[in-house]
């Protein structure tokens, strides 16, 4: 459906929950057409960030392990990433 969300299963270390919240955000912003929460749509948009939070935590803790690691890292992890060798250089 986006391909801005990426597989949160199977990374190692584990999926932290701002990653699963972020993951939440997009599909919520995607589904509801909502980029920029207003005053009318602030409430809704939150609540339902919420609710995917709470089931995709749940689905991942639930899923058996993946046999291989996903293909791409999550945003939150590729800009850590990219500050971690910008801060490094023998990366």
């Amino acid at each position: 459906m986006c391909r801005n969300i990426t597989t949160l299963r199977g990374l190692d270390p584990g999926a932290t929950s701002a990653e699963i919240e972020a993951a939440a955000r997009q599909y919520v912003r995607k589904v509801s057409g909502v980029q920029s929460t207003s005053a009318a749509t602030a409430d809704a948009f939150e609540r339902a960030v919420t609710i995917v939070t709470d089931a995709t935590a749940q689905l991942l803790a639930e899923l058996p392990p993946r046999r291989q690691p996903p293909p791409t890292l999550p945003p939150l992890r590729r800009i850590a990433a990219r500050a971690g060798s910008a801060i490094d250089p023998d990366r």
